[in-house]
């Protein structure tokens, strides 16, 4: 897709890929545009079910690329180009995994938290440093952190700035798998197309309304997923679910 970042198809799993290992991924103006493209390009595409979401060398991302400098309104920054890729990581109605190698850090932790399953090489953390910068936790990082930890947890990662190795993560729900460090992509791939044999439309479904529940009460949580069953039973994937359990076969969903 560009040159600082990979699109890739294998089967029905997109790859996007960060590819700025000599500055470990760290976001400047031109990987933020094209991270949010890739995304887009994936959410547009139907035969894509499921995304993975890695970076190329030996991190994830280390955030912001503070070698680039700071000459640039940051909030202005943070509105049009952080906000689109965090969007469109929440928006895409197809599951994404962040597959994280060596580090996640700063802006790069809020990307692969904003993601909707996380694994982890074995010998990676995750890492807040902003209070060692003199900043606050940005790219949506507190929220997220606080609705994934609980208040008391979020700050003390976030003041300490303390590395969370990927044991920890998933301990703490960070992460939902920590393996081996040369098994993390062939792992991810596992999963995700063990996800793209699943039925889309209740992919999506399920999506939309986890990420509403997280921020609205139970009564509105209740209506939205009775109106989204009401709109999938009887598809024509419904009908194909049931009739491959009454007969004992693997389902082909359709999206349909």
């Amino acid at each position: 897709m560009s040159e600082i970042v990979k699109y890739e198809q294998r089967d029905a799993v997109a790859v996007i890929t960060l590819h700025r290992p000599e500055s470990m991924n760290s976001f400047n103006t031109e990987l933020r545009a094209a991270a949010a493209a890739a995304f887009v390009k994936a959410h547009e595409d139907d035969s894509v079910r499921v995304v993975v979401f890695t970076g190329e060398g030996r991190c994830f991302s280390a955030g912001a690329d503070l070698k680039a400098g700071i000459d640039r309104d940051v909030e202005e920054i943070l509105q049009s180009e952080y906000r689109p890729v965090q969007e469109a990581i929440a928006n895409i109605p197809k599951p994404v995994i962040a597959a994280v190698s060596g580090s996640a850090a700063g802006i790069g932790l809020s990307m692969a938290l904003q993601c909707d399953l996380l694994i982890m090489a074995d010998n990676a953390f995750l890492l807040s440093p902003f209070t060692t910068i003199s900043l606050v936790p940005d790219g949506g990082l507190n929220w997220l952190l606080v609705r994934q930890l609980g208040y008391r947890r979020a700050f003390q990662l976030s003041v300490e700035a303390e590395r969370i190795p990927a044991a920890r993560c998933v301990e703490l729900g960070l992460a939902n798998k920590a393996v081996p460090a040369e098994a993390l992509l062939s792992s991810a791939m596992e999963w995700a197309r063990a996800l793209s044999k699943r039925a889309p439309l209740s992919l999506t479904a399920t999506k939309q309304v986890m990420r509403f529940a997280a921020d609205n009460n139970w009564s509105d949580s209740y209506d939205l997923e009775a109106k989204l069953q009401g709109e999938l039973l009887g598809s024509d994937d419904n009908r194909e679910g049931i009739q491959a359990f009454l007969e004992k076969r693997a389902p082909a969903f359709k999206g349909k």
